[in-house]
């Protein structure tokens, strides 16, 4: 803290940082989670890189298309695990996401209006 720092803006400087912390671990993780999914569906499932990959966003994003589903009981009890966490890890890094850049957005419509 400089001398001319004001405690508010220590403050301001601090919150900004884990702001920054959060997003980045929420990112680390949404990759580390599409990347676990995609290798043990294509070893469990025998499904290629892209189906695995596929399936991974279509599960954890609740979007469930339902042209592919897990068949043996070890990939459908690791699904049901892979959503419970996934779910939520999506779920936060598409809020930190949006507290991000949605104010950006908002702004340039508002310029455009």
């Amino acid at each position: 803290m400089t001398n001319n720092e004001t405690h508010e803006e220590r403050k301001e400087r601090e919150e900004a940082f884990m702001a920054e912390y959060a997003y980045r671990l929420l990112a680390g993780l949404a990759v580390l989670l599409l990347a676990i999914g995609t290798i043990v569906y294509r070893f469990l499932e025998d499904w290629s890189w892209v189906d695995a990959f596929y399936f991974c966003a279509v599960a954890v994003t609740t979007v469930g298309f339902g042209d592919l589903s897990p068949t043996s009981d070890a990939s459908k009890l690791f699904t049901v695990f892979y959503i419970f966490s996934g779910v939520g890890i999506i779920t936060a890094f598409i809020n930190e996401r949006l507290k991000r850049h949605g104010g950006t957005v908002v702004k340039r419509v508002r310029r455009r209006m």
